[in-house]
């Protein structure tokens, strides 16, 4: 699993959405994903949308996930 794999299933499993996926490990990965579909949300709330795009890689091919996750509107500011 590359970086850029995980940034294409994360834009995929949420429209609209733009992330920055790095990792040098292929096991261990940060992410800044920045969605609209975010606002309102706690963090958690946050963190589950995007681990629903990744499925079953995550806890296998993918074994940490760091993320950090904003509206357009926090991102901007």
């Amino acid at each position: 699993m590359n970086a850029d794999a995980i940034r294409q299933m994360i834009e995929t499993g949420l429209p609209g959405a733009s992330a920055q996926v790095q990792g040098d490990d292929g096991v261990h990965f940060e992410a800044t994903v920045v969605c609209d579909a975010f606002a309102g949300k706690l963090p958690l709330a946050r963190h589950r949308m995007v681990y629903a795009t990744l499925g079953a890689r995550m806890g296998g091919e993918i074994h940490a996930l760091q993320l950090r996750t904003l509206t357009i509107a926090e991102a901007a500011a």
